[in-house]
C-alpha cells in the first residue's frame, strides 16, 4: 500500500517530508488538508495528528506525525545513509547536526518566514522589528555554520544527511524574501549543493 501524506504544500513541514520521499524514491499519495477551512482541527483529522497540525502520514496503517520524526522514520525504514544509525559515532555527529538545525536555525528562520510570507497571506502586517531581530540573531548563528562547513562538506561530516536537507524549506523562504544569508564562502557552497538537488527541485514549489 502506498504511503499517504496529509499536508498542505505551502507549509515547511509538508515539504520537508515530500523532499525526503523524493530523495529516497518513495512513492506517495498526497492528500491536501484544507487549513483555511480548519480541516486540521476536525475530529477525523485529529485522529491522525492530535495537535491539529500538518503533516501526518499513514504508512499501511502505521500513523506518524511531526515532520522530522517522519523523515527519520522513512530514512530508517529505507536503510538510507541520510540517517547514519549503524555507526554510533556518525549517528552522534548526525544528532548534533540535527540539533543545530532545530535549535539554531529553525526558530529564527521560521519566524522571519511567518512575518514576511505567512502574515501577508492572511492580510496581516509584517512586524519589521521582529524580522530585524531574528535576522540579526540568525546571522550570528550562521557565522558558526561557516566555521563548521570550513572543516567538512556537510553539517554532520562529509556525507549529506537529513540534518542538511531539513534546512531547505525555511532556507528557501529566506532567499525568497530577499535575505542573502548564505553568502559567505562555505555557506554558499553548502547551500548551492543542497538546494540544487533534484529532490528539492521537485517539491520546492509544490508537494
Amino acid at each position: 500500500m502506498v504511503l499517504t501524506i496529509y499536508g498542505f504544500a505551502l507549509t515547511a513541514g509538508t515539504r520537508r517530508i515530500t523532499l525526503v520521499c523524493k530523495e529516497l524514491n518513495i512513492p506517495y499519495e498526497f492528500v491536501v488538508v484544507d487549513l483555511a477551512a480548519g480541516e486540521q482541527k476536525t475530529p477525523a483529522y485529529l485522529q491522525k495528528q492530535p495537535f491539529g497540525q500538518v503533516p501526518a502520514i499513514d504508512d499501511d496503517g502505521f500513523k506518524l506525525y511531526e515532520s522530522r520524526a517522519i523523515g527519520r522514520y522513512l530514512a530508517a525504514k529505507a536503510g538510507s545513509p541520510l540517517l547514519p544509525h549503524s555507526d554510533p559515532k556518525k549517528f552522534g555527529e548526525f544528532e548534533v547536526a540535527a540539533s543545530i538545525e532545530y535549535s539554531n536555525f529553525e526558530p529564527f528562520a521560521s519566524k522571519i518566514a511567518h512575518e514576511k510570507i505567512y502574515k501577508p497571506l492572511q492580510g496581516l502586517a509584517t512586524d519589521e522589528a521582529v524580522v530585524a531581530e531574528r535576522l540579526a540573531a540568525l546571522t550570528t548563528k550562521l557565522e558558526t555554520y561557516e566555521v563548521i562547513l570550513g572543516k567538512q562538506k556537510y553539517l554532520a561530516g562529509d556525507e549529506i544527511t537529513l540534518a542538511d536537507l531539513f534546512h531547505l524549506p525555511y532556507g528557501s523562504a529566506l532567499v525568497q524574501v530577499g535575505f542573502d544569508v548564505f553568502s559567505t564562502p562555505n555557506l554558499k557552497r553548502w547551500w548551492n549543493d543542497i538546494s540544487s538537488r533534484p529532490s528539492w527541485q521537485a517539491v520546492k514549489d509544490s508537494a
